[in-house]
C-alpha cells in the first residue's frame, strides 16, 4: 500500500528541517533578547563576528552578549592567558563552559579574549610575524635570437630585493638589456635604482627614490632621476592596490654626441601604480611622468604593465609585459618613443 504524503506532512518535514540545521549551527543571543544563529568566525578585541546566510558577517559586541554557543570546535584563548580547543556552551547569565579533550573550563562571554579555527594560524602569531620587515628577491631572464634573413641575439637580466614591513617598502633592483640585430646594438642599457616608502598614516604615504644609468642607443651617457614626495592609496585591498604620487625632482641626462644639449633640470615627479592579485596569478602597471621647471615640454615618461602566471614549480613565474619609454626631446636622430615586448622568467624566493 502506497502512502501519498500530505501537505502538512511535508510542513512538518521542512519545520524538522529546519530545526535540525538550527541546532547544528552556533547561536549568540544578546541582552536585548536577539537571538542570532549562524557561524562564529572569530572572537577578537571585544567584537563577535557571526557569518551568516541572510546578512552576510555580523559584528556583535562582546559586551551585550549573553550566550554563546557554537557546534564546531574553535581554539580559544581567555584573558588569563589559558588557551584550550573545544566547543563553547551556554550555562545562562553570561556564562560559557569550554568543552574539550581535556576537560571542561567554565567562564564568562566576557572573559574570552580571542579566537581562531582548529588547525589554523593564532592571530597573535600572525600579527607579530606582520609586525616583522621581511627580505624577498627576484631575478628574472629572457634571451632572444633569431635565425634567417636577419640574425638577432638579444638579453635581458634583472635583480630585485625588497625589504617589507607593515608600514614601510624598501626596494633595490637593477636591469641590463643588450639586444644585436645584424651585427649592429639594437639595445645597450643599463639602470640600478632604490625607491622607499613610508605609510605613515591611513592611505597616506611619503616617498623617496632614485635611479640612474645609461643608455648608449639613444646616446645617453648617463642619466640619473632623484625625486621625493608624497604618495595616496586610492585603493588599498589584500588583493589590489592602486598609489598615486607627486612631488618634486632632479633629473640630468649626459649625451655623448655634443650637438645635444644636457638635460639639468629640477621638475616634478608623478607616479601611478597599480596590482592586482587574481587567484595564481597577477597584473601590475606602473607609470612615471618627470617634466622639467624650466620647460614643462622637456619630460620622460615610462609606462609598464606585465601579466605574471606560475609555473609547475613554485619559486618560478613567466611574466609577460609591455614596456614604453618616451623622452620628449631625444638625442640627435634618436625617435622619441621606445617600446618593448619582453617575455621573461622569474624567480621568486
Amino acid at each position: 500500500m502506497k502512502i501519498k504524503p500530505t501537505i502538512n506532512s511535508l510542513l512538518a518535514l521542512a519545520v524538522s528541517g529546519l530545526l535540525v540545521a538550527d541546532l547544528r549551527a552556533d547561536v549568540v543571543e544578546t541582552s536585548d533578547g536577539a537571538r542570532l544563529v549562524g557561524t562564529v568566525k572569530s572572537v577578537a578585541g571585544g567584537t563577535i563576528t557571526l557569518g551568516t546566510s541572510y546578512a552576510g558577517d555580523i559584528k556583535i559586541k562582546q559586551s551585550e552578549v549573553t550566550s554563546l554557543t557554537t557546534d564546531e570546535p574553535l581554539v580559544i584563548r581567555l584573558e588569563g592567558g589559558t588557551t584550550m580547543a573545544g566547543t563553547i556552551a551556554s550555562t545562562g547569565n553570561g556564562q560559557i563552559a569550554i568543552e574539550g579533550n581535556d576537560g571542561t573550563i567554565t567562564t564568562g562571554v566576557d572573559k574570552v579574549a580571542t579566537t581562531w579555527e582548529v588547525g589554523g594560524t593564532d592571530p597573535a602569531v600572525a600579527a607579530a610575524a606582520s609586525r616583522v620587515r621581511q627580505w624577498s628577491y627576484e631575478a628574472a631572464l629572457d634571451i632572444t635570437g633569431k635565425n634567417g634573413n636577419k640574425e638577432q641575439l638579444g638579453t635581458a637580466v634583472s635583480l630585485r630585493a625588497t625589504l617589507a614591513g607593515p608600514n614601510d617598502k624598501l626596494q633595490f633592483y637593477t636591469a641590463l638589456n643588450r639586444q644585436e640585430t645584424d651585427g649592429l646594438k639594437s639595445a645597450d642599457q643599463f639602470k640600478a635604482g632604490i625607491d622607499y616608502a613610508n605609510n605613515f598614516k591611513g592611505n597616506m604615504s611619503w616617498y623617496v627614490r632614485n635611479e640612474g644609468g645609461f643608455d648608449r642607443v639613444k646616446d645617453i651617457e648617463l642619466y640619473n632621476v632623484s625625486a621625493a614626495g608624497m604618495g595616496y592609496d586610492f585603493i588599498k585591498k589584500s588583493n589590489q592596490t592602486l598609489t598615486g604620487r607627486a612631488g618634486l625632482s632632479f633629473r640630468y641626462e649626459g649625451y655623448e654626441n655634443p650637438l645635444t644639449a644636457d638635460v639639468k633640470s629640477a621638475g616634478l615627479d608623478f607616479g601611478l601604480n597599480h596590482t592586482y592579485t587574481f587567484s595564481s596569478m597577477k597584473m601590475v602597471n606602473s607609470l612615471t611622468f618627470v617634466p622639467a621647471f624650466e620647460d614643462f615640454g622637456n619630460y620622460r615618461a615610462v609606462h609598464d604593465s606585465s601579466f605574471e602566471m606560475p609555473l609547475a614549480a613554485s619559486l618560478w613565474k613567466l611574466r609577460l609585459g609591455l614596456n614604453n619609454d618616451f623622452n620628449s626631446l631625444p638625442g640627435a636622430g634618436v625617435e622619441k618613443m621606445d617600446t618593448t615586448y619582453y617575455t621573461r622568467l622569474v624567480l621568486n624566493w
